[in-house]
């Protein structure tokens, strides 16, 4: 089987880039979507809550609502794609190993492939969360599923470890369920949601967050019948002997970080970012490895899945050049390196297509009032913007203009002081 463009995942990034491709001029029987699942729109199937939207449509959308404008928009195309379809391999050289209950093994020789597989959450075991190992400790994703789309409710008392947004939505999900939230515990010593979702799941349906705290110890045999909480020193996030408290729980649920999913990326020998998790990328979405690119959640965890779709009409738009024999230069390289308070950037380097603006989005260390973020070269500040405010858990981006960047060099991007 072969394909000239060939999107892996079928949520909303990868939904985005097929449409992309499409309106960019690449024949809908030639663009193929493989996704896992059993039907398109990825974890948004099974968002509920609305949030979802506001930059692209301008009003308040469920995840399904979302999904399903650009389901309508594949389907509306005729873009091919294949469900309940797992991918195995994909090759330097662009052949996609996949299977399937109809097809079997099968193989796609693809002139290009856009990466959009999404992101997973961290486990306890990533987390090195002690204690045994009893029935009714869940990622917050999967409870989120279990009350959402089985219509099952895990357990009657839980505690929250970690602030993550996913954490925070299902804590009020499970009180308006019935069940009972004992707390929201946060080992660093602010939340690591957005800040809207503290409001509005806990403050509002006033469940607790207590900072700088963690579960030390998981109880029971069979189920689970209770943990540990401990206060963490702010400095070292040790645990602080003699702070041990016990809370008598039945549902532990973790929201402890997302991750890329990145085996396929390693797979295809391509060259992964060490804090982002996911590919390295030009301002065109193009991995290392030629033909191939990332978009979404696949390439580093975004806060808004306006921002997600954003990108993924970005690769769709690129890869369809790339099957157009628009080749990418690759001779003049422009690197992005983190500065002052930058954890990483997305892209991590430019190759200079064109003189049009470049959005390069980064994450702080610190949280920070009154700064400025700085593009420089050479130590010239190129692009400078006011914030009155900078967080971990809110992205940041700056935008660099085409025309002021050199042909090749390094571009530092910092926050500093006003």
């Amino acid at each position: 089987m072969n394909a000239k463009v060939a999107v892996i995942g079928g949520g909303p990034a990868g939904l985005g880039a097929a449409v992309a491709a499409y309106e960019a001029g690449i024949n809908p029987e030639d663009i193929h979507i493989i996704e896992r699942d059993m039907e398109l729109g990825g974890i948004l199937q099974q968002c509920i809550h609305n949030g979802f939207g506001q930059l692209i449509f301008g009003e308040m959308m469920t995840g399904p609502e979302y999904a399903s404008h650009y389901i309508d928009e594949v389907l509306k195309a005729g873009i091919r794609f294949h469900l309940n379809t797992m991918v195995l391999d994909i090759s330097p050289d662009r052949v996609i190993t996949a299977v399937n209950q109809e097809e079997c093994l099968m193989r796609i020789n693809a002139d290009s492939i856009i990466l959009a597989m999404g992101c997973r959450e961290r486990t306890r075991y990533q987390i090195h969360l002690p204690g045994e190992r009893p029935a009714g400790i869940y990622p917050a994703g999967t409870v989120q599923r279990l009350i959402n789309i089985e219509g099952a409710l895990p357990g009657r008392r839980a505690v929250i470890l970690g602030s993550g947004d996913i954490g925070m939505i299902m804590a009020r999900r499970l009180v308006l369920e019935g069940a009972e939230v004992e707390g929201v515990y946060e080992i660093m010593g602010s939340p690591s949601g957005l800040p809207r979702n503290v409001q509005q799941c806990l403050r509002d349906f006033e469940i607790p967050l207590h900072l700088s705290h963690t579960v030390t110890g998981i109880h029971g045999n069979r189920r689970l019948e209770g943990v540990t909480i401990s206060r963490v020193n702010p400095e070292s996030l040790k645990p602080m002997p003699g702070t041990e408290r016990y809370v008598e729980c039945d549902t532990l649920v973790l929201s402890v970080g997302l991750i890329p999913e990145n085996e396929l990326s390693e797979g295809a020998g391509i060259k992964l970012d060490g804090w982002t998790g996911g590919p390295i990328v030009d301002e065109e979405r193009e991995t290392s490895v030629d033909g191939i690119f990332g978009c979404g959640n696949a390439v580093h965890v975004y806060d808004l899945v306006d921002d997600v779709t954003k990108s993924s009409e970005l690769a769709g738009r690129s890869a369809a050049r790339y099957v157009k024999g628009e080749t990418i230069c690759r001779e003049h390289v422009l690197s992005i390196t983190a500065g002052e308070n930058v954890r990483y950037t997305v892209p991590q380097h430019i190759r200079k297509q064109s003189d049009e603006p470049v959005e390069v989005f980064f994450r702080v260390y610190l949280e920070a009032a009154n700064v400025k973020l700085q593009a420089l070269v050479a130590a010239e500040v190129i692009s400078e913007e006011s914030r009155r405010v900078v967080k971990p858990p809110i992205m940041e981006k700056i935008i660099l203009q085409g025309d002021l960047l050199p042909v090749d060099g390094e571009i530092i991007i910092q926050v500093v002081e006003k």
